[in-house]
């Protein structure tokens, strides 16, 4: 009897021991990420920011003088590689948007490509003539044959951004 008991006892003792161990285990949670944003121009949050898809969808239905106030996402495409004083970003599969920064008051890092990126400010339609084509491909690093091909204007999606949020 005596030997059953100190058996009984064992038995318990070890799967308390084990179970306890299992408990540990569960209580283990992983640390959250925080997204970190580096800040450019006017402070602006995330909020209430549209995605690229929806301001291509409004983009057609503007006209070129129109303008309006808008918040949107995306990640950046192309920037100047001289200063970083703009950006080109994707709307969607073939569609972008060239990016100036309000009164050139802020410029974005030369190695920021693929970067995603939140901007608030305006956007419109806009007809670049070939001069200004060419000037912009200048500055992207595009060769003299390349900047040649540039023969006729383009009405573009144009944004001008007053604040810019970008992804660390």
């Amino acid at each position: 009897m005596k030997y059953l008991l100190q058996f009984c006892l064992i038995v318990l003792f070890a799967f308390t021991a084990c179970k306890e161990g299992k408990k540990t285990a569960k209580e283990v949670e992983q640390p959250k990420q925080e997204v970190v944003y580096d800040s450019f121009g006017e402070k602006i949050s995330l909020d209430k920011a549209i995605t690229s898809e929806e301001l291509l969808a409004k983009f057609k239905t503007m006209k070129a003088g129109d303008t309006i106030n808008v918040k949107f996402a995306s990640s950046i495409k192309e920037v100047c590689s001289k200063k970083g004083c703009w950006m080109k970003l994707p709307l969607g599969d073939d569609a972008e948007t060239m990016v100036r920064f309000k009164d050139y008051g802020f410029f974005m890092p030369l190695d920021s490509k693929g970067r995603e990126v939140v901007l608030n400010g305006k956007a419109f339609i806009n007809e670049t003539s070939v001069k200004e084509l060419q000037h912009y491909a200048e500055d992207a690093g595009k060769t003299k044959e390349e900047i040649a091909k540039i023969t006729a204007s383009k009405i573009e999606y144009t944004f001008e951004a007053d604040g810019v949020l970008m992804k660390q």
